[in-house]
């Protein structure tokens, strides 16, 4: 990969210069009160942000947060995340109630070197992901009008053709942030000659959203290990009933293909968690997934999956894991995300967690993150990578 680094931009010497740093602060927000529940993804850029200040760049922070509709919408203001900032920064962030109008360019142009100011949400305005050409140009002309370079430190949206991801770089000198850079480098690992035995762990709803990364990986991996809600789908294809639970009917055939030509590989559930709803407080017990009930719904792996999936972990070399094992949300069905978790966390391989919500159940379940090798900032991203998709924002830097 030949990308210019954040250490070749600090060596050209940043002081007073604007350098527009395209961030992923997309965290999550509690819906009653507006406070940041995760503020993960934010640590996640501090040492670019840092090392940029500390240098004497005039720092100006753009990034999407939530899914607005390309015009401005309260619920998903970035003003929270400038307060979280400036907090962990340790200096007062700047915040502009707009993202390239008055209010963005006023900010930057008071901006003294070693301050940072952060533009409001880029998803509110519709050039940001624009599929027309023009029009997200036409947005990217803006943005970069903000600096004198640029540094993609935003690893969760690499896979995203956006104004501020694919197209800001064509217009400005442009480097990859130390968690760009990191999170490539770790990838890369597993996508070149892993340490085996390699260990895939994959969890989350559906099958339809992993299947890509499954094909890409069955061939390279040395045991596949499903859990989640798209497990119901793999146990569908061998004949068991799965009651209510998440089941995509339309990908049986394709997960009985899968399993026949799998060589063994894939690992699936003996045993799940199933209740009389989709609530916390419903009834629930454990069954063999021979015997799930027509009217249950399964919500979590069992103890007797934990123990062989922990096994399975014991002696790899490499493993990755995406997507959790049940509903780790609800204490009840948290068990088996949170014994899988440990399961990888005390092996002696090299551990890569695959961002969204495996990296955040880490957090919401208290583990401790330095027993991990590398937790992504994309879910997203990583898998595509994983699949050996071009992603544009890294071609992008690549130019």
């Amino acid at each position: 990969m030949s990308i210019r680094t954040l250490d070749d931009l600090l060596a050209e010497g940043v002081s007073g210069r604007r350098v527009l740093v395209r961030a992923d602060l997309n965290v999550p927000l509690d819906k009653q009160t507006g406070e940041i529940t995760d503020d993960g993804r934010i640590r996640a850029v501090l040492p670019t942000l840092g090392a940029l200040v500390e240098a004497g760049a005039k720092v100006v922070v753009c990034s999407h947060l939530g899914r607005p509709k390309g015009t401005p919408d309260p619920q998903f203001s970035l003003r929270p995340v400038a307060g979280r900032l400036g907090e962990l920064l340790g200096a007062r962030v700047h915040f502009a109630a707009d993202t390239v109008g008055e209010s963005a360019r006023s900010t930057v142009d008071a901006l003294a070197d070693g301050e940072v100011a952060l533009l409001e949400n880029l998803r509110f305005n519709a050039g940001e992901t624009s599929k027309d050409d023009a029009e997200r140009g036409a947005f990217a002309d803006q943005l970069a009008a903000f600096g004198d370079a640029f540094v993609d430190d935003a690893f969760g949206a690499v896979h995203r053709k956006h104004a501020s991801v694919y197209d800001v770089p064509a217009r400005l000198p442009h480097v990859a942030g130390r968690l760009v850079l990191r999170e490539v480098e770790v990838l890369s690992k597993l996508t070149g000659d892993p340490a085996r035995p390699y260990v895939v762990v994959l969890g989350g709803s559906k099958v339809s959203d992993k299947l890509a990364v499954i094909e890409a990986l069955l061939p390279k991996v040395d045991r596949l290990l499903i859990g989640g809600g798209m497990c119901f789908t793999f146990l569908k294809a061998q004949g068991y009933e799965v009651g209510s639970s998440l089941l995509e009917e339309e990908m049986v055939e394709t997960c009985r293909n899968l399993q026949e030509r799998s060589e063994d590989k894939i690992m699936l559930p003996v045993d799940v968690v199933v209740a009389d709803a989709f609530a916390p407080d419903a009834p629930h017990d454990t069954v063999r997934v021979d015997g799930i009930p027509s009217k249950r719904v399964g919500l979590d792996i069992g103890p007797e999956t934990v123990a062989g999936f922990a096994a399975a972990l014991k002696g790899a070399r490499t493993i990755f894991w995406n997507g959790p094992m049940g509903v780790f949300e609800m204490a009840p069905f948290a068990h088996g995300t949170r014994g899988v978790a440990e399961a990888i966390a005390k092996s002696d391989a090299f551990t890569v967690v695959g961002g969204g919500d495996s990296a955040a159940a880490v957090r919401v379940l208290g583990l401790d993150e330095s027993s991990f090798g590398h937790i992504s900032t994309g879910g997203g991203a990583s898998l595509e990578y994983l699949e050996g998709k071009t992603l544009p924002g890294i071609a992008a830097l690549e130019k």
